[in-house]
């Protein structure tokens, strides 16, 4: 069960820092090509997705703060890889061929978040904010 309530926790915390990431991509498109705001909003959203998960999802984590953020960052290197490669998927080959023109750029962004989603949760969970596991149980008579 605790399993399940730290996954609602993590997509309404990662939730939150996807909306942030989104939305700030599209101020940032107007002083840069789409690609590079996509990266900067990840980024924004990133702080503030480390902060909230900390905080709210991963509170039994045993690593010390500067691993946990030297992790955070590597599992996020993978992360904005997968977003930036399927923002530039979507919007350049699968929308274009299937004649998507209504906010391409919006949807590809979008569709690109939510890709990365179970990844970036497996990610923290195991490595940026693993716990310990307890010690094995004595056994009686051995």
């Amino acid at each position: 069960m605790e399993l399940l309530a730290q996954i609602a926790r993590f997509i309404l915390v990662g939730g939150s820092a996807t909306i942030v990431n989104w939305l700030s991509r599209f101020p940032l498109s107007l002083i840069m090509p789409f690609l590079e705001a996509v990266f900067v909003a990840y980024v924004i959203g990133m702080v503030v997705g480390f902060v909230l998960y900390r905080a709210f999802v991963f509170t039994t984590s045993s690593q010390p703060l500067g691993a946990q953020i030297a992790l955070f960052l590597g599992v996020n290197v993978v992360g904005v890889a997968t977003v930036i490669l399927a923002s530039h998927v979507l919007l350049n080959m699968v929308f274009p061929a299937i004649d998507v023109t209504f906010m391409p750029e919006a949807f590809a962004h979008a569709g690109a978040l939510a890709l990365g989603a179970a990844a970036n949760f497996i990610g923290h969970k195991f490595v940026t904010f693993r716990a310990e596991s307890p010690p094995p149980s004595p056994t009686l008579g051995a």
